[in-house]
């Protein structure tokens, strides 16, 4: 397994257990506790792809349009430095972040340096037990506030439901080329409960358009 989260996003300690890994000792690591500000979200996917092409796709993160939910632009601006713009309905919110952690085909951590959204995280690249795949697994970490609001917002989910929507389109966009999607496709009555889960987990949002290069 690789090695946890151990720099400091957002300029504080981060605690042992804040890391992407799932498993640390052979123990289960819960997630950590939503509080002080902080909301918290670790989930994991098995992805059919090796394990250096999901950290060359993850890396280049001027492709996140394709696969992230909402993302209008990323635009490297340094090295390790790049600009971000997430827009819909005419809002708009905008930030930097810079890479913390680099290690191919392994791991990469990050955070937010300056602009609306306050953000840090981390992704893992282990190989999935039998060698069945790529176990792909992602902390990230939000602060609340007008920050939380503003991207709940714009984005139309809780952030927690974001992180988890946008690995499911990294899975689907990595091993076909492209996101499944239902938007625009005729079904009958719903009912009250499937209401209830179309505005509990964002369904109006547009899926990410995946183009993948030839």
């Amino acid at each position: 397994m690789s090695h946890p989260l151990m720099e400091k996003p957002n300029a504080e300690q981060v605690l042992f257990s804040a890391s992407a890994a799932v498993v640390m000792d052979g123990r289960y690591l819960a997630p950590p506790q939503d509080k002080d500000g902080k909301i918290w979200a670790r989930t994991s996917a098995i992805v059919q792809a090796d394990a250096s092409e999901l950290y060359a796709l993850w890396r280049d993160v001027e492709s996140a349009p394709k696969w992230q939910e909402q993302m209008t632009s990323v635009r490297r601006i340094g090295d390790v430095t790049s600009h971000w713009v997430m827009e819909s309905d005419g809002e708009k919110i905008e930030w930097d972040s810079e890479i913390l952690a680099d290690e191919p085909g392994k791991r990469i951590a990050w955070r937010s340096i300056a602009g609306d959204s306050s953000n840090a995280g981390e992704v893992i690249f282990d190989t999935a037990p039998g060698d069945r795949g790529t176990l792909v697994t992602v902390l990230q970490e939000f602060h609340l506030g007008k920050i939380a609001n503003a991207w709940e917002t714009i984005v139309g989910r809780n952030p927690k439901q974001s992180v988890i929507e946008n690995l499911r389109h990294f899975k689907a966009f990595a091993e076909t080329g492209e996101i499944p999607r239902t938007q625009g496709q005729p079904h009958g009555p719903r009912g009250i409960i499937g209401k209830m889960k179309k505005s509990l987990y964002g369904e109006t949002i547009t899926t990410p358009p995946a183009e993948k290069a030839s």
